[in-house]
């Protein structure tokens, strides 16, 4: 069997121009990076305001284990499909982390005979946006210890700078530092630490920016600590937010690829959803629903995360109205949340998919609750029995809505036609109402609560009294409309990764917030979860080499 890497160097792809005037993108208007990828002119997209909008489709899941889902797979899969059966459509993913490729996962630019390509490009370093976003992250935090250095005229209390320093690997040695060690020359010595490049607020910033004078206003109004009467102290003060714009003026402009059908794809933006909001960018969105039929996109892990902020924030701010939704399920996946071994899920054993039935189960009724019509996507495997994807069929069934196999993996858009063909029913028949759970002048307190009681079936929300007060305060401040960014396990609906299925009745820790003012919503931090990961016992970089020929092995 060829491994994804050796799949998707089988396919010529074609030039970038072509992928381009498939979507109607006059050349001049892409700025290349070689024969296989570029970037859309601002100037362009800027010109495409008075079209009107394809369909959206959003891509979710259940919450993800490590028998795998197949996401990203089954949304490039989708987007072939799309065009299989003669709709005009485009692809709309998120840039993946050096972080989780050199650490759990190995590569995500999809899978089998559903990929986007070039795939090594796409997992390494792309055309620059991250490092695009960790340098302006990281000169902010420079002219902060830099003006406190000078003579900190903006009177800013050392004891309470807020903004950390990123870097784009897992790195757990970095969560915690000491900085401005050694001396008076360099500088005044506190605590800070570092988080991943996919958590940097830049990163929010830079997806939910609508244009590159957004950009600029979002990121003088982010709050980068504070002084000893609490006032706040923003970018603005400082004079960064211009800098820091023109660092990000190419990663702003989406980058355009193709699947290995020759799809359009636009890979842009990269924000975990466990611990920031887990989507790709609203610009290359937006830009896709001007120039396709259909686009599809997804949200990071499963529903309960990446679904709920895709809605909730994502299109609360952007005015976004998707249409239609796919909840992928595998039976391997369903199996292990009913219980069973990971070393044991190529056996049939119904009772534990039974068991598992329910997580799926939950993730319907949430997205209902949404006002946009699902379909059910049960991702094949070879190991899948007849009567294993049976009981899921008639599980969904029996919950008003259908599931459809796929397999978009071992024949490309060949498989996943079907499932194609009921996206379009979906969004053409008008059914989708879509609603944000909760208005914009609930209490911020109250927005995590219903979003703890009604996503994650909590039975409540606890918090300290200095984080109840912080919540206030900020509401006091002009805060108190912005959405809430849970960071949270992804692999369960409670706090505790351990606890698989559909728990009830468990409580929800705050344990730290965050006010991302710039990107427009409030952090809210529970249980263990890191905003820097580490790397696990036998990371995935360990396998990722040069062959003698030059070519790269071991990305998935």
């Amino acid at each position: 069997m060829q491994s994804d890497i050796e799949i998707a160097r089988s396919v010529t792809p074609r030039p970038i121009g072509a992928i381009g005037e498939a979507l109607g993108i006059p050349d001049a208007e892409l700025l290349r990076y070689g024969d296989d990828k570029a970037k859309l002119s601002a100037g362009f997209i800027a010109g495409l305001g008075d079209r009107p909008d394809g369909k959206l489709v959003l891509v979710t899941a259940v919450n993800p284990t490590p028998a795998g889902e197949g996401k990203t797979t089954t949304t490039v899969g989708l987007g072939d499909g799309l065009g299989r059966i003669g709709r005009k459509a485009a692809i709309c993913i998120r840039e993946p982390s050096l972080g989780p490729c050199f650490g759990m996962k190995g590569g995500a630019a999809g899978g089998g005979r559903s990929q986007v390509i070039p795939m090594e490009d796409i997992n390494l370093h792309f055309t620059g946006d991250f490092h695009a976003i960790t340098s302006a992250h990281n000169l902010l935090a420079a002219m902060i210890d830099n003006h406190i250095y000078w003579g900190n005229s903006l009177e800013i209390d050392q004891r309470r700078v807020v903004w950390r320093r990123v870097v784009d690997l897992n790195d757990r040695a970095l969560r915690q530092i000491n900085c401005s060690l050694g001396g008076v020359a360099n500088g005044f010595p506190r605590e800070t630490g570092f988080d991943i490049t996919v958590a940097s607020e830049i990163m929010a910033i830079l997806c939910l920016a609508t244009d590159r004078d957004d950009l600029r206003e979002r990121i003088a109004r982010i709050v980068v600590a504070y002084r000893r009467d609490k006032s706040p102290v923003l970018c603005r003060d400082l004079k960064a937010d211009g800098a820091m714009t023109v660092l990000l003026l190419q990663a702003m402009q989406p980058n355009l690829v193709q699947t290995l059908e020759h799809t359009p794809a636009f890979v842009h933006g990269g924000p975990f959803a466990n611990i920031a909001h887990g989507c790709n960018s609203v610009i290359a969105t937006r830009t896709a629903l001007k120039l396709a039929d259909y686009v599809v996109t997804e949200a990071g892990f499963g529903a309960d995360l990446g679904a709920e902020k895709f809605f909730d924030i994502k299109c609360r701010s952007a005015g976004l109205r998707p249409d239609a939704v796919v909840i992928v399920a595998t039976c391997r996946a369903l199996k292990m949340h009913g219980g069973a071994a990971r070393d044991a899920l190529a056996t049939e054993d119904l009772e534990a998919l039974r068991k598992g039935c329910a997580n799926l189960g939950r993730h319907i009724e949430n997205i209902k609750q949404f006002g946009v019509p699902a379909v059910v996507a049960i991702n094949h495997f070879t190991s899948d029995t007849d009567a294993e994807v049976a009981l899921v069929s008639d599980y969904v069934a029996a919950r008003g809505e259908k599931a459809i196999v796929c397999r978009h993996w071992e024949q490309g858009s060949a498989g996943i036609a079907p499932l194609a063909e009921e996206v379009v029913k979906l969004a053409e028949s008008g059914a989708s109402q879509f609603s944000p759970l909760y208005p914009d002048d609930t209490s911020l307190f109250d927005k995590i609560s219903t979003i703890a009681t009604r996503i994650y079936h909590a039975s409540e929300v606890t918090a300290d009294t200095s984080i109840r007060a912080q919540l206030r305060a900020w509401e006091a401040e002009g805060y108190g409309d912005l959405p809430i960014c849970v960071a949270k396990t992804q692999y369960s609906f409670s706090t505790d990764p351990k606890l698989l299925g559909a728990p009830t009745g468990h409580a929800v820790q705050i344990r730290e917030v965050r006010l991302a003012a710039g990107a427009g919503f409030i952090v809210v931090i529970t249980g263990a979860i890191m905003t820097m990961p580490g790397l696990p016992r036998t990371p995935a970089a360990e396998a990722i080499a040069l062959s003698g020929d030059g070519l790269i092995e071991g990305l998935f």
